[in-house]
C-alpha cells in the first residue's frame, strides 16, 4: 500500500504555472503563525510589514501583475475564494519574509513542520511544489503587485438579510454501502508531461454504429482510440489547430469531442478547445473593459474515411466563446443517445459552458440571465444555418426561442460548471455540476429551468456580491417554481469536485445494475446513487463504494501516491465501468462489485 506524502503530492496535483500561489494564502488571514509562533499581528505592525517590505515602484508592480495574471489568476483574485484564496488582505497581515520562503520551498516549510504551512495543507490538501529556481525578484514583484489590491478596512456584510451562515450545510456523512469495486489494471495512458499529471485523461466515450469503437481524450491535445487495452493515437489537435493551448491546466485544452450519431454515414465529429484571449472574434463576447483570457472554440470535423483509424479530412468552425479566467470553460458537449432518427432530439448538440470564473472576479451579470451563454447547456443543431453567424442552427423547440433579448441557444441555466451530461436508461438527462466551496450536485436537465447560478449552490442561497463561501438557508417564501435544485448533492466534507459517471445497465454486474455511478475528481472516492431514486423535489441518498485491487481494499490516493488523484469514470463498449486518474494515467476496468467480508 502507497502511503501519501506532502512533498510528493504537492509536485503533482497541478501544472507548475499554476501553483505559484495555490492555496497558501486563505489561513494567513487574520492570524500569522510561523516559525513555530502563533500571534496577531497589530495594525501599526500591518502598516510596517507594507511600507517597509513592499515595492511601489510602477515599473516593478506591472511586472508583478504580468506574472500574477499569468501564473496565478486562474486560481486567485482580490474579491472571492475561488480555486484558491481571495488575496486582498494578505500583505497586510503576514510577513513577506514568510511568504517569500513558502513560495520558494513550501514541501520543506511543511515537512519542518512550520504551523502555518501545516495547517494550509490540512485545509486545502493542494499545495505548491518548491520554485527555488524563481528568481526572488519576480516573488517580490508579484508579492508587490498583490499589496497594491490590498484592502486596509473591511467593508460592511452585503449578506446580513440572508440571516446566519450555515457552517455545515449537510451534516449527514455519506455511509459506506458495504460493497466494493473489485479493479483489474488495463493500461497506462502515454505521457504528455515530464511532470504530474502524466496525462491529462479526461473523458471517454464510445462510438456506437457498425463498428463500435472506444475513445478517450487527453487535455494537452491527443484524442486516443483504445484497441485491445492499448491507446493508439486518431486526432493530434495541435497538429491541426496552431492556436491550440492547453496551459494554464484547470481543464483548459482539449477538452470534449462526441461522433454525429450519423457517424458512419457523414464523417462528422465535434470537439473543444482553448486558444488565447483575442484569438480571433467571438461569436459570444461581452465589454471591453473585462478581461478575455482564453477563448473556447467549437469546431466540426468530417473525415475522410470514417472508418479509419488516424483523422483525415477537414474541419470548421462552430462557436467561440470569450472567457475571463481559465476555469469552467466548455467541458461538455454530447448528444442524446437515446435519440431516435426522426425524432425532436436527433443530431442535435448539447454543449455545457460554465461561468468562465466569472461570478468570482466580480462579474455575475454574465451568468445569472438567460440573455447570457455563460453558465447554461446550449443545444444546437450543427448541421443548421440559423444561428447569428450562420454556421450552426436553433432549434425552433428551444425554450427561449422566442423570448426577447434571450440566448436561442439556451437549453437550461443556472450551472456554475456543468461537467458531464449523460442520459439515463430510462430517459433522464443528468447534469452534474462542480461547486464553488460547498456542494457538488447531480440535477435532472428540463427545458428552460434555472438551477440557480450564482443565486443558488445546490439546496442554498448563496450571495455573489457577498462572501461566495458563505451559504445560507433557502427563503421560506420562495416561489416553488423559481429554481429547479439537484436530486443528488453532497458538501465539502466530503469531496470538492464532482466527476460525473453513468447509470450501469449491463448484465454482467448485476449487483450494479441501475446505480448511477459516480465519484469525486480532488479525493478519488467512488459513490452511487439509484437511478429510481432520482427524482425533482427529493434528495437520494448517496452511498459510498470501496475499491480493491489484489484482493486489498485500496483507495485512489493510494493508488496513485498523491492527495489528489484527479479521478474520472468512463463507460466502455459492452457498458463495462472505467475509472481512471489524470495524476498517473493509469486506466483500470471494473470487473466485479462484491459484498464486503
Amino acid at each position: 500500500m502507497k502511503i501519501i506524502n506532502p512533498t510528493a503530492f504537492i509536485s503533482s496535483v497541478y501544472p507548475a504555472k499554476m501553483l505559484i500561489f495555490i492555496s497558501f494564502f486563505t489561513a494567513l488571514l487574520g492570524v500569522t503563525s510561523y516559525a513555530g509562533e502563533n500571534k496577531t499581528t497589530s495594525k501599526s505592525s500591518q502598516k510596517r510589514l507594507v511600507e517597509d517590505e513592499y515595492s511601489t515602484d510602477k515599473k516593478i508592480i506591472t511586472k508583478g501583475q504580468i506574472l500574477f495574471e499569468n501564473n496565478c489568476s486562474a486560481c486567485h483574485n482580490f474579491l472571492q475564494k475561488g480555486i484558491g484564496p481571495e488575496l486582498s488582505t494578505v500583505t497586510t497581515v503576514v510577513p513577506s519574509e514568510w511568504l517569500k520562503k513558502f513560495i520558494q520551498n513550501a514541501p520543506e516549510m511543511i515537512s519542518s513542520g512550520d504551523a502555518r504551512a501545516s495547517m494550509l495543507f490540512d485545509e486545502y490538501k493542494q499545495v505548491m511544489p518548491a520554485f527555488t529556481t524563481l528568481p526572488e525578484a519576480d516573488i517580490k514583484a508579484i508579492m508587490s503587485f498583490i499589496n497594491s489590491k490590498r484592502k486596509t478596512e473591511t467593508t460592511a456584510s452585503v449578506s446580513s438579510h440572508l440571516g446566519t451562515p450555515v457552517s455545515n450545510p449537510i451534516p449527514k456523512k455519506i455511509e459506506k454501502s458495504g460493497l466494493h469495486l473489485k479493479l483489474d489494471y488495463l493500461t497506462t495512458a502515454p505521457p504528455t508531461a515530464a511532470k504530474l499529471p502524466l496525462a491529462r485523461i479526461n473523458k471517454m466515450l464510445k462510438l456506437a454504429g457498425a463498428k463500435d469503437r472506444l475513445f478517450i481524450v487527453d487535455l494537452r491535445g491527443k484524442l486516443y482510440e483504445i484497441i485491445e487495452n492499448q491507446l493508439v493515437e486518431f486526432m493530434d489537435i495541435a497538429k491541426e489547430i496552431p492556436e491550440f493551448i492547453h496551459a494554464p491546466g484547470l481543464a483548459t485544452g482539449f477538452g470534449n469531442f462526441a461522433f454525429h450519431p450519423d457517424f458512419y454515414r457523414n464523417g462528422l465529429f465535434y470537439t473543444t478547445h482553448t486558444e488565447k484571449g483575442k484569438a480571433a472574434t467571438p461569436d459570444f463576447g461581452y465589454a471591453d473593459s473585462i478581461k478575455v483570457t482564453l477563448q473556447w472554440v467549437l469546431r466540426e470535423w468530417k473525415m475522410e474515411n470514417p472508418n479509419a483509424n488516424s483523422f483525415s479530412g477537414k474541419g470548421r468552425e462552430l462557436m467561440r466563446v470569450n472567457m475571463v479566467s481559465p476555469i469552467h470553460g466548455v467541458q461538455e458537449i454530447t448528444f442524446n443517445p437515446l435519440a431516435k432518427a426522426g425524432s425532436a432530439d436527433y443530431g442535435l448538440l448539447y454543449i455545457g459552458v460554465g461561468d468562465g470564473g466569472a461570478t468570482e472576479n466580480g462579474f455575475a451579470f454574465l451568468c445569472n440571465d438567460k440573455t447570457h451563454v455563460w453558465s447554461s447547456v446550449l443545444r444546437i443543431n450543427p448541421l443548421g444555418k440559423n444561428s447569428k453567424n450562420g454556421r450552426y442552427g436553433i432549434p425552433a423547440s428551444n425554450p427561449f426561442v422566442k423570448v426577447k433579448g434571450a440566448v436561442g441557444e439556451v437549453y437550461c441555466r443556472g450551472f456554475r460548471n456543468p461537467n458531464r451530461i449523460i442520459w439515463t436508461p430510462d430517459g433522464k438527462m443528468l447534469i452534474t455540476d462542480i461547486g464553488q466551496t460547498q456542494i457538488e450536485e447531480i440535477n435532472i436537465g428540463k427545458p428552460g429551468a434555472d438551477y440557480g447560478w450564482p443565486e443558488r449552490e445546490g439546496t442554498f442561497v448563496m450571495n455573489a456580491r457577498g462572501k461566495m463561501n458563505l451559504v445560507y438557508q433557502l427563503p421560506k417564501n420562495e416561489p416553488p417554481t423559481k429554481y429547479t435544485y439537484p436530486v443528488a448533492q453532497y458538501d465539502h466534507d466530503e469531496g470538492n469536485a464532482i466527476s460525473g459517471g453513468y447509470v450501469y445497465s449491463s448484465n454482467s454486474i448485476p449487483s450494479l445494475k441501475g446505480k448511477y455511478v459516480f465519484g469525486d475528481i480532488a479525493n478519488g472516492r467512488i459513490f452511487y446513487v439509484e437511478n429510481n431514486q432520482l427524482r425533482i423535489g427529493q434528495q437520494a441518498t448517496i452511498h459510498e463504494l470501496e475499491l480493491m485491487l489484489d484482493e486489498k481494499l485500496i483507495t485512489l490516493r493510494e493508488l496513485t501516491g498523491h492527495a489528489k488523484p484527479d479521478a474520472r469514470l468512463g463507460e466502455g463498449l459492452n457498458g463495462e465501468l472505467y475509472i481512471f486518474t489524470k495524476t498517473d494515467g493509469k486506466i483500470y476496468k471494473v470487473s466485479a462489485c462484491m459484498v464486503n467480508e
